[in-house]
């Protein structure tokens, strides 16, 4: 039982702890575009291959 004194501060603190780590990247505009980064990724390869490409242009002997 004296456990159960402990562990209910030790959830509020973390709720809390929670709640204003949401709040900040909430307010740091965190969330404001979920789409470039998803759509980024996708496209990543492209880009990639795009400069290898580019690079063996510029140096054929390597």
């Amino acid at each position: 039982m004296d456990v159960i004194y402990f562990l209910i501060p030790l959830a509020l603190i973390l709720l809390i702890c929670a709640v204003s780590a949401f709040m900040w990247a909430a307010k740091n505009g965190q969330f404001e575009d979920l789409d470039r980064e998803a759509h980024r990724i996708l496209f990543d390869e492209d880009l990639a291959q795009q400069r290898k490409n580019s690079n063996q242009k510029d140096n054929p002997g390597e």
